[in-house]
């Protein structure tokens, strides 16, 4: 049995200028960029409704026989921590576990969100085949809608230890964050670090607007928790010293790759790997690490690319840029999110007509309206009484499909489906917010019809979206 965890380069970090040639190195041409997507979403056992354990029980699977059978019948390359199998991957691609046992898959980079709707079809498909085999359901949606935290089980990864015992030293909502929450994540690229700084700027800028066109989990313990989106609400109470926006990416000299390591320079560590072990240095800040060292060992920069997948701001810099601010939602509106990414900053001017929204904002608004947004969604107010966050959403998506029709990227998909540009992956969110709703609203006005019990609940949120 192969681990297939990594302690990364074993390089020696001597100098400040390695950090910042790490990101650089992310630069691609325009006519290079890639759009990648992640989502998460949650299995429970059909019947009980319960979520599933890691390891089986009786008649009832574990997620590692989930695992188990996708790496049988689907091509998945097994990867293990400590002997406990925990992930899957292809050359691009990977199924890794949330600490909760939530599913996720990152895709691989891809060329255009047509690819990325094949991939999500193909992914799909092997959660269709698990759920005939095995007695499971999946729920898309932001925050699990029914199950206490001390009902949730955690997952075998070592990192998820440390990480438990930590994060609850910084914010009430640790635990929530990672048993309960699920995302749909986009990822794109930049060709410079200007390039890079304005994305990176204005994608901060808009991402509280975003949430509330996504949020969709209104539901804690099976009725309504007050919050649209109780997943933004966790995000708001995790760690302050990794979450959130960032003041230097709104400041008049604006963001860099250097200001990037300065800031990640001065978050703590959760810990390092040297060979297959975990060591746990949680609340050392990366730059005494790097000054210092810990316990005999000196920083290496495959230590400083595992800090930085642990930063958790609302637009995340890697060797490329992860918006990280949507809820999790249907399979049939999940595309949106790549597409509505792409759309608003793949084009200089849509970039610019989106920042333009929320350029005038002080960095207190957008805290504020961050904020608000968890609780209100479309209905929060904006800052500055120009615009409501309604009116903002309807013009971010004005704003992405006049882009995406520009870019014209057509393409033919499996079952013979033309689709002429990517901005038709709008559309099912679009006639959400045309109407004045988002996701969240749509589950509660049901829910006050209903008063649905954990059954219904967990129907709601597997059904199919074509009546949207």
């Amino acid at each position: 049995m192969t681990s297939l965890l990594s302690a990364g380069d074993p390089t020696p970090i001597t100098s400040r200028t390695q950090l910042v040639d790490y990101l650089a190195r992310g630069e691609r041409p325009r006519e290079g960029w890639l759009v990648g997507s992640e989502y998460e979403k949650i299995a429970l056992h059909t019947g009980t409704g319960a979520p599933l354990a890691y390891l089986p029980d009786g008649d009832v699977p574990g997620i590692r026989t989930l695992l188990e059978e996708l790496t049988g019948c689907c091509g998945w390359v097994p990867g293990y921590d400590a002997g406990a199998l925990i992930s899957l991957r292809t050359q691009d691609a990977s199924v890794t576990l949330e600490p909760g046992g939530q599913f996720e898959l990152s895709g691989a980079p891809l060329p255009t969100v047509h690819a990325m709707v094949v991939e999500l079809q193909r992914h799909e498909a092997e959660l269709a085949h698990l759920a005939q085999r095995l007695p499971l359901e999946w729920l898309w949606v932001g925050a699990n809608p029914l199950h206490r935290l001390d009902q949730i089980h955690w997952m075998p990864k070592r990192r998820y230890g440390i990480m438990r015992r930590y994060l609850p030293t910084r914010g009430r909502y640790a635990h929530h964050m990672m048993q309960s929450t699920c995302t749909v994540q986009a990822n794109l690229d930049f060709e410079s670090e200007t390039d890079m700084a304005d994305k990176l700027r204005t994608s901060m800028g808009v991402s509280s607007i975003v949430t509330a066109m996504f949020a969709n989990s209104p539901l804690q313990h099976g009725r309504p928790s007050g919050f649209k989106s109780f997943r933004a609400e966790v995000w708001s109470d995790v760690d302050p010293d990794r979450q959130g926006l960032l003041d230097h990416v709104f400041d008049g000299s604006g963001p860099s790759y250097d200001r990037w390591v300065e800031y990640a320079l001065g978050v703590p560590l959760f810990f390092i790997m040297r060979g297959d072990d975990y060591l746990d240095c949680a609340g050392l800040r990366f730059g005494d690490f790097l000054r210092n060292g810990y316990q005999g060992h000196e920083a290496r920069m495959g230590d400083w690319e595992l800090h930085l997948s642990t930063l958790f701001p609302d637009v995340r810099l890697k060797t490329y840029l992860e918006m990280r601010t949507a809820d999790c939602v249907k399979p049939a509106v999940l595309p949106a999110l790549p597409a509505l990414w792409k759309g608003l900053l793949y084009d200089p001017g849509a970039r610019a007509a989106a920042w333009d929204l929320v350029k005038r904002w002080s960095m207190e608004e957008r805290r504020a309206h961050r904020d608000a947004v968890a609780r209100d969604a479309l209905d929060a107010p904006a800052p500055g009484g120009r615009f409501t966050t309604l009116e903002l959403a309807r013009e971010l998506l004005s704003i992405a499909r006049e882009s995406l029709r520009g870019m014209a990227e057509s393409a033919t998909l499996p079952g013979g489906d033309f689709v002429a540009d990517e901005s038709t992956y709008l559309d099912g969110l679009e006639a959400l917010i045309r109407s004045g709703r988002c996701p969240a609203d749509l589950t509660l006005a049901w829910y006050e019809r209903t008063q649905p019990g954990p059954e219904q609940i967990i129907a709601h949120y597997r059904a199919s979206w074509a009546e949207y």
